[in-house]
């Protein structure tokens, strides 16, 4: 028996596939695709199949531009009050980072609207303080607390401790599309390119997006992310996530290490669309659960 009802938003980046197996409700955000000529086109981060995917990140490559909005306060009364409405009582609920929008903040104002109408409704939201893989590691990680019995409350402690554990290497491909984002100046993003420097991105414990370190193309950037986990300890559960922006390569080669050097078969996917606006094509990040806290190794 469920003890809680687990919930996220859609810059988790987990499959529709795997939220639907483990009833797990998704509340999407929305991406607007911007044409050549100016037509834009507003869509669902709630893709199906693997090709939509690729689409998207093709019509990037071929000049279309992507722009994102947080999830509104009117979405997330109409997320929380269909929970409701299916008999939902305690929810545990996640959004993205706080350090890259106020959505956690707009979440919990809308959950109380909805318990004025449904009073037995008791939603309580997990700021993860990253996004992508790492919210999704922690969205795992409660339903795996959920499947052993354990309380709403049990569960909030625990990935809220867990949450600071989870390192991350990000590797973006094109510095403009940081730039677009306001992630990065617009010299950094011209010299990087000539360069064809790579930053190697992270959250820091604030949940904010940083450049860790640079790198110059894409082997040193596998390179520095493999001597990274050389010199750290998985923290149980042993779980490595892996994510690309349609970078294959990339992923497998990582993947491929964690397999033959650790005995671990990692989580690989492709990032959605709505975190991914953000980075461009080709990018690909790795995470997982470390002894150590966020960037201190």
């Amino acid at each position: 028996m469920q003890l809680f009802t687990l919930s996220t938003d859609s810059t988790c980046d987990l499959y529709h596939d795997f939220l639907a197996e483990n009833d797990i409700p998704c509340a999407p955000l929305t991406f607007t695709l911007i044409e050549k000529d100016g037509k834009m086109t507003e869509y669902y981060d709630d893709f199906r199949e693997y090709g939509e995917y690729v689409d998207f990140y093709n019509k990037l490559r071929s000049g279309v531009t992507s722009k994102t909005a947080m999830l509104n306060y009117d979405a997330h009364v109409k997320h929380f009050t269909m929970l409701a409405q299916r008999g939902a009582k305690d929810v545990l609920h996640f959004t993205i980072s706080g350090g890259l929008a106020r959505t956690h903040e707009v979440a919990e104002q809308a959950a109380a609207e909805v318990k004025r109408e449904y009073p037995e409704l008791n939603v309580v939201v997990a700021d993860p303080l990253t996004a992508t893989v790492g919210q999704g590691a922690l969205v795992r990680l409660a339903l795996k607390c959920r499947n052993e019995g354990k309380s709403v409350q049990e569960a909030y402690d625990y990935v809220m401790k867990m949450r600071q554990h989870i390192q991350h290497y990000i590797i973006a491909d094109d510095l403009n599309y940081l730039y677009r984002g306001g992630r990065l100046s617009a010299l950094s993003a011209a010299v990087g390119g000539v360069l064809n420097v790579k930053p190697v991105i992270s959250f820091d414990k604030e949940g904010k997006l940083f450049t860790l370190d640079k790198v110059r193309g894409t082997k040193k950037a596998i390179s520095y992310i493999k001597q990274k986990m050389e010199k750290d300890k998985f923290l149980e559960p042993k779980a490595v996530f892996i994510v690309h922006t349609d970078n294959e390569p990339a992923a497998n080669e990582l993947a491929d290490y964690v397999r033959e050097r650790f005995g671990i078969e990692p989580y690989v996917s492709i990032m959605g669309p709505v975190i991914g606006t953000h980075v461009g094509p080709n990018a690909f990040a790795l995470g997982y659960l470390s002894v150590h806290e966020r960037n201190e190794i």
